[in-house]
């Protein structure tokens, strides 16, 4: 399954959020996202298809994804469009739990060939980020180009990326930028989204389909 259009991914943090999460991902939507990923993994599971049922009728409103960071069985008793995994967890089982249709994506902290069940690779942390301060080291834009050469599916670049560095991660050859705590903190969730994506409008293109 190709990433959605455009390729920026806004991951929840409601711990973060300056507003309530249905209010920061219809702001983000208004401003041009159209894909986004409930993680909230400290809640009990029927919290977590709780919350991904109250925003399911924000994101179905803008005819955006909305995908879950957590488990296939929960993505799926939500409804939702599909899941992204921690690093080394089985996409296989994910797609057989969600299908064929499903998003499926993996996060991965080092160079190396990605799971052949997932859709794309999340690499991260690109950057040091106050979000996540214990993960680390940064790949930096040297060891973003390095996965992209290696996983042989679409890399979506997180961690510590603003709107100045958008562009060069792009030309490292993500296909993408996932967000949060930048979008998730912001008093303005909405204009943090439209300078994200105005940056994302390069020369350098973006390609979002995953390679046979």
């Amino acid at each position: 399954m190709p990433l959605p259009a455009p390729p920026l991914l806004l991951i929840t943090d409601r711990r973060q959020a300056a507003r309530p999460l249905d209010a920061v991902l219809a702001a983000a939507l208004k401003a041009g996202c159209r894909w986004a990923s409930l993680r909230e993994k400290d809640l009990p599971d029927a919290e977590q298809v709780a919350l991904a049922l109250r925003l399911k009728p924000v994101a179905r409103r803008f005819g955006a994804v909305l995908t879950l960071h957590g488990t296939p069985e929960l993505a799926k008793a939500a409804g939702l469009d599909g899941v992204h995994l921690p690093d080394g967890a089985d996409a296989a089982h994910a797609r057989a739990v969600l299908g064929p249709s499903a998003l499926i994506g993996v996060s991965q902290h080092r160079p190396g060939p990605a799971d052949r069940a997932a859709d794309y690779v999340i690499a991260a942390p690109v950057f040091l980020t106050a979000s996540k301060p214990g993960y680390g080291p940064a790949l930096g834009l040297d060891g973003l180009a390095a996965m992209v050469a290696e996983a042989g599916r679409p890399v979506v670049a997180l961690g510590g990326i603003a709107s100045q560095q958008v562009p060069d991660c792009l030309k490292a050859g993500a296909a993408g930028i996932a967000v949060m705590g930048g979008v998730m903190r912001a008093d303005d969730p909405g204009a943090e989204v439209a300078a994200l994506l105005a940056s994302m409008r390069c020369p350098a293109g973006i390609s979002t389909e995953r390679p046979a």
